[in-house]
């Protein structure tokens, strides 16, 4: 553990207890007694028990080949995620390691059931694969116990996706999300093919669509994802960050978990039968987003997302991180900018209000 991360536990803020070996336990959420029954019937049967298989290579790249992923007891990802940012230093080129640790104690403190890095929060498609795949190393190493780690995996080629789906499927990960190529338009065969290269990749380990129109470029067609049930068996769900409602509401697919992505669908999405949230505003407000997922009354979190949406939202979100209490910088990968000073005195006002 790095010396920020020591100082950062010392200080009270995050209270860790990482898992010695491969069984999890049902996690116990600091909330009320009152609540308890009800995040316990929310997140019935937890458990499972997944009987893992050999990878068997049939794609001709450098990481298919037959590996041994060992037996564990995961729980079935639910509840409260957050889109985690990636510590970023040197002018955004490098990743930011120390920080890292430190920032997953800070979410795991703060009531959530997991997150998900390398998403679109995390700046994962502007990021090497070396880099990737370092970043996910340092997350995956930095997990408490009973708190889930999902990594985002989507790249441009199917050749890169699917190295970052084995990758992480070998270090551990709870769950492999990947989005759809962005740039060209796919057609279902295309589409189909690659989302189906990447869950094998990764099996056993829980695979996730990532659906969001408004990045990638398309929506993925129902069609192909029923067509990706019978071809992928470790196909779980998907993450849909597409609104409005009209645009969200078709992937609740019966038989497949939804997660909610945009903040202002959470309680609609969850009535509707969605199993969780992973939000990009959790990353910074993880009590409050884990509240409102459990049905707490609390702070209104579209007002939130729409305040830091007022400012370049990486940048913005790693600021609010810092002022925290995590030692986080605010850089950023270019293109995506950070925040001049007029910026940052305006987001210290609006925390500050907020």
């Amino acid at each position: 553990m790095s010396p920020a991360s020591k100082a950062f536990r010392r200080s009270g803020r995050a209270s860790v207890t990482r898992s010695s070996g491969p069984s999890r336990s049902i996690r116990s959420a600091a909330i009320t007694p009152q609540l308890k029954t009800r995040v316990e019937q929310w997140r019935g049967g937890i458990l499972f028990t997944t009987r893992f298989k050999r990878a068997t290579a049939k794609l001709a790249t450098p990481s298919r080949r037959h590996r041994k992923r060992r037996l564990r007891v995961a729980f079935v990802l639910r509840g409260a995620l957050a889109a985690v940012v990636t510590p970023l230093t040197g002018g955004g080129e490098l990743l930011d390691e120390d920080a890292i640790d430190p920032l997953v104690g800070f979410l795991e403190s703060g009531g959530l059931d997991g997150l998900l890095a390398l998403g679109t929060t995390g700046e994962g498609i502007l990021l090497s694969a070396e880099e990737r795949q370092r970043a996910a190393e340092l997350f995956l190493a930095a997990r408490p116990d009973d708190f889930a780690i999902a990594v985002h995996c989507g790249a441009q080629t199917t050749r890169e996706t699917v190295e970052l789906a084995a990758h992480a499927a070998d270090l551990g990960a709870d769950a492999v999300a990947v989005i759809g190529p962005p740039y060209f338009a796919l057609d279902d065969r295309a589409l189909l093919a690659h989302f189906a290269a990447a869950a094998e990749a990764c099996e056993p380990v829980p695979f996730y669509v990532y659906e969001f129109a408004a990045r990638s470029g398309y929506a993925v067609p129902v069609v192909v994802l029923q067509r990706l049930r019978d071809r992928a068996s470790n196909f779980a769900g998907l993450k849909v960050s597409d609104r409005p409602w009209e645009r969200f509401a078709p992937y609740l697919v019966e038989g497949l978990d939804v997660f909610v992505g945009p903040e202002s669908l959470i309680q609609r999405g969850l009535a509707g039968g969605a199993v969780g949230v992973v939000s990009g505003l959790a990353t910074a407000f993880p009590g409050e987003v884990a509240a409102a997922v459990r049905g707490v009354p609390g702070p209104d979190l579209q007002a939130l997302r729409e305040g830091l949406d007022q400012f370049p939202f990486h940048a913005a979100a790693k600021h609010v991180l810092r002022r925290r209490g995590v030692p986080i910088t605010e850089e950023v990968r270019t293109p995506l900018r950070e925040l001049t000073d007029d910026e940052r005195e305006a987001l210290d006002r609006w925390l500050g209000s907020s």
